[in-house]
């Protein structure tokens, strides 16, 4: 049986993937800091060591984990980039056929966030290490979850919406875009092969859907008509801040402001038909909201 290890998959986009994986005959290896009773699984967190035999005879490595409990950029870095160099460097001494590192849109160069800083960070290792990096967008599927999920929960218990800045975009992948993308990828890896052209990809698809209508999409879908609220990011900013100093644990992070407003407004799709990574229109009546 082909055995896949998955880093981060308690997560919504590593367990959409862990998933995928098992339902097309693979068994996953997990590495995780909750692993389940009975599971295939290793008590794993960004920071550990992480021994070459551990991951022996693995046909993929899949690294979705990302700390975010970290708020500065030495904790930041300490954590989660040196973690996953610990975790990709002991992939390539397995001599792991495919590795595949599950980066952000968010990071491109220029950056503002810490966050797209930090994936970036972790981008060049993975591909000093041989890996495939995927930038996902923002990831959706017929049972929402993650950021996604969030924005869907907010309109469904308020009526009244804050509206941030107010000309952000997104760019947005169905799961099942992504997983079956990477599934592919790591049987073209266990065959000897490498997936052709560049060895970034954008997983999302080339319409920008600007946040508001966004918003007015998934409000329509579940029978709301919402009252917007417009609020200037520096305010908002602020009062995050001091919050996350105080130890608050907040949904909405004051670096995830500086993401969604400091974009890169135009992700390179060009290697996308190349490598065989399609992803379908946003279409909001074909999910389960």
């Amino acid at each position: 049986m082909k055995v896949c290890a998955i880093s981060g998959s308690n997560g919504y986009v590593g367990s959409r993937i862990k998933n995928h994986f098992a339902a097309c005959g693979w068994e996953t290896f997990e590495l995780t800091r909750r692993p389940r009773p009975n599971s295939r699984a290793f008590q794993f967190q960004l920071g550990d060591d992480v021994s070459p035999d551990l991951l022996s005879g693995m046909g993929a490595l899949v690294h979705c984990a990302y700390d975010f409990t970290p708020l500065r950029w030495n904790e930041i870095a300490a954590v989660n980039v040196e973690g996953s160099r610990n975790i990709l460097e002991a992939a390539r001494a397995a001599k792991i056929p495919q590795i595949i590192f599950i980066s952000s849109i968010s990071a491109y160069d220029g950056c503002r966030s810490l966050y797209g800083k930090a994936k970036l960070e972790i981008e060049k290792i993975a591909l000093a290490n041989g890996a495939l990096v995927v930038r996902p967008g923002l990831v959706y599927s017929d049972e929402p979850g993650g950021m996604f999920g969030r924005l869907a929960a907010q309109i469904k218990k308020s009526s009244v919406i804050p509206l941030i800045g107010g000309a952000q975009v997104q760019f947005l992948v169905h799961s099942e875009d992504l997983c079956r993308f990477i599934e592919r990828v790591a049987n073209v890896g266990g065959n000897g092969g490498q997936p052709q052209g560049s060895r970034i990809l954008t997983a999302a698809n080339e319409k920008p859907w600007p946040l508001k209508q966004l918003l007015l999409e998934i409000a329509g879908a579940l029978g709301k008509k919402p009252k917007f609220i417009p609020l200037p990011w520096p305010l908002v900013w602020a009062g995050l801040k001091p919050a996350e100093i105080c130890g608050l644990k907040l949904n909405f992070r004051s670096d995830n402001l500086v993401s969604l407003i400091y974009q890169n407004r135009k992700p390179d799709f060009s290697a996308n038909a190349e490598a065989g990574l399609v992803c379908r229109p946003f279409e909001i009546g074909k999910l389960n909201l």
